[in-house]
């Protein structure tokens, strides 16, 4: 069954999947197959104050309503936009006496828009909520106490004049978000902000090497195309990070998603000898070297992630130098520990302007991840960006500027032109193209002209490094 914009995809049973998306027509790498809003999304409870309620956007001022006094939104338009979905909320909120978390928000949106619609398809959907995997068969004692807590937050919040749903239905209703809350980033794409629900998007399976990559762009998620794909085929998405081995891939899709990945790629463990590379050659080390560097490698990781957390850079550089010094006569250029390091390395070096150590490590980076990564994979081309602007910074003006077009080309596919973190690469890369003219006709005088721009003006540089990694796709509540 297909309507409302959903024409090119159909819903079909795959085999050992259940219910799967595929390809009524061919579709191109880039190519947009379908857009999607969401059925209903919220804020995450941390940034409730920061982020508009409407369309996820990051703003310095935002107006806040002035009933419940919890939701905040960019202007009048996005304010008035939210009202159908926010009057019940916000009599509620003002009842309750205090906005309930993220999960108890999105439950009582879904269930006021079934109130007012019925359970039944929605408008450009496929499939129904109430067809929708919930997996509360497959929980554990502590999710089944959790899903009991929530359930029990719900009904505290519930007003009693809207309609009364079953303890079962209430149940399903927060499997569903459990399973299926797809994460929505920032307008840039470079922060989680809030979760919500995608029927259409929720019927695509998974797959580690997948032909789609999903983008939150300009208040709906975009399903576009990774590599060729014809009439027929299977779309699939990546639930999970590649940057890990096949074995430790398989373990969290069983724990967070409840299935064996049964991929090409963990079948027969493509590229977990890359992601374990260790040096060859005379000085090949033993394995009990490499196990023991591993374990150093874990220890370290843990260490740095404390210190992030308390803010302690110029210490998880320090940590970062001890490890790598470990790592180097041991571990090959591909070893995913070794990578692992040489990105918190890279980010928080860049923080702290130390911009040449950064760009050598960025470089190590990005070369290493190449050989791993889908050659369109959206992390890749984040990577490559950050790289490049970090060999921007540090005045290496032809290799920043080949990365900055590496990046942009893959975002273009990943994310497409009208995505804004690509107009900002975009932007990028002229400006670096100009520079690079100017360094080819006459470097002294490029470097004369950058350091007098310097003394001038501060360089822009990353945001605070934080723990958190690329956003993932579905939201799983921690």
């Amino acid at each position: 069954m297909t309507k409302g914009g959903m024409e090119s995809v159909e819903v079909f049973t795959s085999e050992g999947k259940g219910r799967g998306l595929k390809a009524q027509k061919e579709f191109l790498p880039g190519d947009v197959i379908f857009a999607e809003p969401a059925y209903a999304a919220v804020v995450f409870d941390s940034l409730t104050h920061v982020i508009c309620h409407t369309c996820f956007k990051r703003q310095e001022r935002l107006h806040r309503c002035g009933q419940c006094k919890f939701a905040y939104y960019c202007d009048r338009t996005c304010q008035r936009a939210a009202w159908l979905n926010h009057k019940n909320e916000c009599s509620a909120i003002k009842k309750h006496g205090k906005a309930p978390s993220e999960n108890i928000r999105l439950a009582a949106r879904i269930m006021w828009k079934i109130e007012r619609e019925g359970s039944g398809l929605a408008e450009g959907c496929l499939v129904s909520i109430d067809d929708l995997q919930n997996h509360v068969d497959n929980f554990g004692e502590e999710e089944k106490k959790e899903l009991r807590a929530d359930v029990e937050s719900f009904l505290e919040f519930w007003p009693p004049q809207s309609q009364q749903f079953g303890m079962q239905y209430i149940s399903h209703i927060f499997g569903v978000i459990s399973c299926n809350g797809f994460t929505l980033s920032d307008q840039r794409g470079l922060q989680a902000v809030g979760v919500g629900i995608f029927p259409n998007l929720c019927q695509a399976n998974h797959d580690c090497w997948p032909n789609c990559t999903v983008i939150f762009n300009n208040g709906k998620i975009e399903l576009r195309g990774l590599s060729k794909i014809s009439p027929g085929d299977e779309l699939t998405v990546s639930y999970v990070d590649f940057l890990n081995v096949s074995e430790e891939r398989r373990k969290q899709l069983k724990k967070q998603y409840y299935f064996d990945c049964a991929c090409e790629h963990c079948k027969k463990q493509i590229k977990d000898d890359l992601m374990l590379a260790v040096k060859e050659g005379e000085s090949k080390p033993s394995a009990e070297t490499v196990k023991d560097v591993i374990q150093f490698s874990k220890d370290t990781l843990e260490k740095i992630n404390k210190a992030r957390m308390e803010g302690l850079y110029h210490e998880v550089v320090k940590l970062c130098r001890e490890c790598l010094k470990k790592q180097e006569p041991v571990l090959g250029d591909t070893n995913i520990y070794l990578l692992r390091i040489l990105s918190i390395a890279s980010e928080v070096l860049s923080y702290l302007q130390m911009f040449e150590e950064a760009a050598d490590y960025a470089k190590r980076m990005v070369d290493g991840y190449l050989k791993i990564y889908h050659p369109n994979n959206a992390q890749l081309g984040m990577a490559v960006m950050r790289a490049g602007v970090t060999h921007w910074h540090a005045g290496l003006i032809e290799a920043g500027h080949g990365l900055i077009c590496k990046a942009y080309a893959i975002l273009l596919i990943t994310h497409g032109p009208s995505h804004p973190i690509t107009k900002d690469l975009e932007v990028m890369r002229v400006q670096t193209e100009m520079e690079l003219r100017m360094f080819q006709q006459n470097e002294f005088m490029y470097y004369k002209m950058r350091e007098a721009a310097l003394k001038n003006q501060k360089i822009q540089v990353m945001p605070e490094p934080s723990n958190e990694t690329s956003p993932s796709l579905f939201h799983k509540k921690e």
